[in-house]
């Protein structure tokens, strides 16, 4: 379905995606150094998976300097730090097994899906504990509140791929197109189920990075 696509189209792809990934290394160093280092790592991510798109929903949800918080930036700020680390499992998944061992089908929606939740799971399972819950309660709060937004970005995702790549190869151009439309299409349809989620107090949500921006100036 992506037969269109060409090397050059997917170089011009990866010139302005990594413009958007230097822009946001810039902005956190120099802007909102404040931020923590995971939520740093999780706007890279986010950005190096989606480009614009990513850059975007850093610019308007995520520093310091937007002017008001509300449901919607903060289930986006939630639904990044989600799509960081699934789309860390899908990128390994997909690059190892069908680029690497040319293996199709199921078994790599199956290992996919299985290393997409483990890093997911494990991005909220690791600050929760460092924040200071006891193993059993960050467990528990990591099941009820990633669950649901990590289902579905992965099923959406893979079968996007599955839709587009259509068989192709790591040295063809579709296969890499069809990974960057799905990665994108995981953070599109995961996010209402974050909103969602918040909305009915199910998921916190990532913080008001003003309020971290105000805290680290009354603390210089």
């Amino acid at each position: 379905m992506l037969d269109w696509v060409t090397w050059p189209m997917l170089v011009g792809w990866a010139v302005v995606d990594l413009l958007c990934v230097a822009w946001v290394v810039r902005d956190l160093r120099r802007h909102n150094a404040f931020l923590g280092g995971m939520m740093k790592m999780v706007w890279v991510l986010s950005v190096l998976y989606s480009g614009p798109l990513g850059l975007a929903v850093y610019v308007v949800t995520g520093r310091g300097q937007i002017r008001r918080d509300s449901l919607w930036r903060k289930s986006f700020r939630s639904v990044a730090h989600c799509y960081s680390g699934c789309g860390l499992g899908e990128v390994i998944g997909v690059l190892v097994l069908s680029g690497a061992f040319a293996i199709t089908g199921w078994p790599v929606n199956v290992v996919t899906f299985t290393l997409a939740y483990v890093i997911g799971f494990g991005f909220t399972l690791g600050p929760l504990m460092q924040g200071g819950e006891p193993f059993s309660t960050a467990l528990k709060d990591t099941v009820l509140a990633e669950t649901l937004s990590i289902t579905a970005m992965e099923v959406s995702a893979l079968l996007v791929n599955n839709g587009l790549a259509a068989g192709a190869r790591l040295s063809e151009p579709p296969f890499w197109a069809a990974l960057i439309v799905s990665l994108s299409a995981g953070l599109l349809v995961a996010y209402p189920v974050n909103a969602l989620l918040i909305r009915f107090g199910v998921k916190e949500g990532m913080h008001d990075p003003r309020h971290m921006m105000h805290h680290a100036q009354s603390g210089a």
